[in-house]
């Protein structure tokens, strides 16, 4: 072994031109919805993290991993913004690998990658919005209860689920959608300009499609898995650094350091973000 290349191995990979090094980072849950075990994917939780993906010199890629059935718009934005502002800032390549899951807003997040990727039974597209309820009106007729609502404003009450649902309320909450549905559409089709291949009103519908098909439609780059593909683009010697959350955050996913979560809030948080793994069959 000659001096240079014993003296190398002291040299951090950063220095080291004869090695690429891509800075990893896992975006995996329900988006602006979180449970007392698994936090919610937000940008004040996840910005600290981004900075110091972004930040370090000598790097040749940010790769994201995604795994989301989607949630909050807004923070599906904020995230979304957030990466492209540190890629641009930086001059930096970032590549998505989708998991199980990029749809919704998981896809919006794809979306953040200048490639992506995703397995040959990965789940993507649902280029939509929705929103789900319930009504109890004749339950709680049934059970002897009487509702009592006191508002200032008549649209205070919008969409109680305990009293009949009335038309311009239905009306009032399709045009919040509309808007967030174009959006959603105006991101995807400047981020994949070029690349759709299919046409709006199939693209748009809020359907969703398996890795293969997602491919044949533009909405993805390739079938490929991470390791595999940063191979092929950087060479077999590519170091990829999984970086990890701030320490101490594991103490807070138990509840550790913070407030005792309401369990009632906690539980319909895990009610909710369990229904959106479940409409992709996961």
């Amino acid at each position: 072994m000659g001096k240079q290349s014993f003296f190398s191995r002291f040299i951090p990979l950063r220095f080291r031109k004869s090695v690429p090094v891509v800075h990893h980072v896992v975006l995996n849950g329900a988006i602006g919805i979180g449970t007392a075990l698994r936090p919610a994917l937000t940008l004040k939780a996840l910005d600290p993290l981004l900075e110091r993906a972004f930040s370090r010199k000598g790097i040749a890629a940010v790769a994201l991993s995604i795994n989301s059935p989607g949630g909050s718009a807004v923070q599906s934005a904020l995230i979304h913004s957030r990466i492209r502002d540190l890629a641009a800032e930086h001059k930096m390549p970032v590549l998505v690998f989708c998991e199980d899951v990029a749809a919704s807003g998981g896809y919006w997040l794809a979306c953040a990658g200048d490639e992506i990727y995703a397995d040959e039974s990965s789940v993507i597209g649902s280029i939509g919005v929705i929103s789900a309820g319930f009504g109890f009106v004749e339950a709680i007729g049934k059970l002897g209860i009487e509702r009592r609502v006191h508002t200032a404003g008549e649209a205070k009450s919008m969409l109680d689920p305990f009293r009949p649902e009335r038309k311009e309320d239905v009306a009032h909450l399709e045009g919040l959608q509309s808007d967030v549905h174009q959006a959603f559409k105006a991101l995807v089709k400047g981020r994949r300009a070029g690349r759709l291949a299919a046409p709006e009103e199939e693209l748009f519908s809020g359907a969703f499609w398996s890795g293969r098909q997602a491919l044949a439609r533009g909405l993805v780059d390739g079938i490929g898995h991470l390791h595999q593909v940063l191979k092929q683009k950087f060479g077999e010697k590519v170091v990829v650094r999984t970086l990890s959350p701030p320490q101490g955050w594991g103490l807070r996913r138990l509840g550790f350091g913070a407030q005792v979560p309401d369990i009632a809030a906690s539980a319909i948080e895990a009610i909710e973000t369990r229904a959106l793994w479940s409409r992709f069959g996961l």
